[in-house]
């Protein structure tokens, strides 16, 4: 097979020959020569770096088509915005720069299989926050580009504040029906005896205080996509009608008789270990089978390693023009700080941390002081707990548990905000119902 590389960078060859032995590598350092050869010579596979020219996306039309070879673009800053795009223009996939070991080696087996991808055409979306360069986070973004323009169900498994509700609408977005509502509903945030009527709405005089008819947000979700958050906290019951509505494509409002037709897409999410839930029973299994047509796994944050500096300094810029404030520099004790931290909240905590420290900062550069007390003070980094203020750490491992850890933290969030369960969920950057859901697993009570 013949491979040509763009990147003004002469060492990324010495770096991808290793991952394409037995095929033929050629490079270009020029975009004029680079253009010149893709165009004149038959190739099996471009790499494309994204640098290449100024803004290599814009030559990705000229390089990729029906008849021409595949594209893949490298990107040392990958996000799911240049991801799409990139798939739009023609890409056959997004690679971080260092590619993850054995990836290109796919794409070459895939090529010559004959297996080969269909761009997506959509309109752009801000998807600006969804930013990461590791392996886990591209894999979320290549998935999401290419699965958005089916009309199948996607399971959506991460801790909270991991971006799974960004996922579903980005899924949302890239598909044929993203000018149609897109509904969410936060499974575990509204009341068992609520839920069914939310869900699926009621007829005139259902149950005490129904005083019209009602939609729910099947109907209200009519032609475009039904985002159900937290779907592991439903209870049986409603699993199954659930299960209906997905299998005969209609509902049944509370207290009516007649079948309402429906036609949305389904995003589930949920923070629980769904395979463990079906196992223990509290989970069915047909309705997991059902919405696991398309599965992705979003990360927790202490996972995706350098992801946690480009996340900080994107929300640092976001935060800084909605202040309306100037920051030129950030202290390197502060990234020292961030990276100590266990971020029970993933990146919804980073992203409120980030904008307090916007916020609290009197100057051009965010300083250690400006993060909130409860990074300052480490609590939330297992290393440090213990640890007097000013004294190195001689521990060489873990004080304590996970488990412990959690608990500890839960309680300082609860001793702070005066046992003000709201207040306490917002800075854990976690829902009040896990708050409480996690306050039994501990035993921990709240007068």
């Amino acid at each position: 097979m013949r491979i040509l590389l763009l990147d003004t960078d002469r060492t990324s060859a010495r770096v991808i020959a290793p991952e394409v032995a037995g095929c033929e590598l050629q490079v270009s350092c020029s975009p004029a020569d680079g253009l010149r050869r893709a165009a004149g010579e038959r190739w099996d596979l471009i790499l494309l770096d994204a640098e290449f020219s100024g803004h290599a996306l814009d030559l990705l039309p000229r390089l990729s088509g029906a008849t021409r070879p595949s594209v893949v673009l490298l990107s040392a800053r990958p996000s799911l915005e240049v991801t799409l795009e990139a798939i739009d223009r023609g890409a056959r996939d997004v690679l971080p720069k260092p590619m993850p070991p054995g990836r290109l080696q796919e794409i070459l087996a895939s090529l010559r299989s004959g297996v080969r991808t269909r761009p997506l055409r959509s309109e752009s979306m801000d998807l600006d926050a969804v930013l990461g360069s590791s392996e886990q986070m591209i894999e979320v973004f290549s998935t999401v580009a290419r699965v958005a323009g089916s009309d199948a169900t996607v399971l959506l498994l991460g801790k909270s504040g991991t971006g799974k509700e960004m996922v579903a609408r980005a899924l949302h977005a890239r598909s044929r029906r993203a000018k149609l509502p897109f509904v969410a509903i936060n499974c575990a945030a509204i009341p068992e005896n609520l839920l069914e009527s939310e869900l699926f709405g009621h007829e005139k005089g259902a149950f005490t205080g129904a005083i019209g008819r009602r939609m729910g947000r099947f109907e209200r979700a009519t032609g475009g996509t039904l985002f159900l958050d937290e779907i592991g906290d439903m209870s049986l019951a409603l699993q199954s009608k659930i299960l209906r509505a997905l299998q005969e494509r209609e509902v049944e409002r509370v207290g009516g008789t007649n079948p309402v037709p429906i036609d949305v897409r389904v995003v589930a999410a949920t923070n629980r270990d769904l395979s463990e839930a079906v196992r223990e029973g509290s989970f069915r299994e047909d309705l997991f089978y059902r919405l696991a047509v398309v599965v992705l796994r979003l990360p927790p944050l202490v996972q995706r390693g350098d992801d946690l500096v480009l996340l900080a300094e994107h929300f640092i810029a976001v935060y800084a023009r909605e202040h309306g404030r100037i920051i030129r520099g950030v202290a390197e004790e502060v990234f020292e700080r961030l990276g100590a931290c266990e971020w029970p909240g993933n990146v919804r905590q980073l992203r409120n941390a980030m904008e307090r420290a916007v916020v609290m900062s009197s100057g051009e550069t965010l300083l250690p002081q400006h993060l909130p007390p409860e990074i300052m003070d480490g609590t939330s980094a297992l290393a440090t707990v213990g640890v007097p203020a000013g004294e190195p750490s001689k521990v060489e491992e873990p004080l304590c548990t996970l488990a412990e850890m959690e608990r500890k933290t839960i309680e300082r969030a609860l001793r702070t905000t005066d046992n003000n369960l709201s207040l306490a969920a917002h800075r854990l950057g976690i829902h009040r119902n896990t708050l409480r859901r996690k306050l039994a697993e501990h035993r921990l009570r709240v007068v």
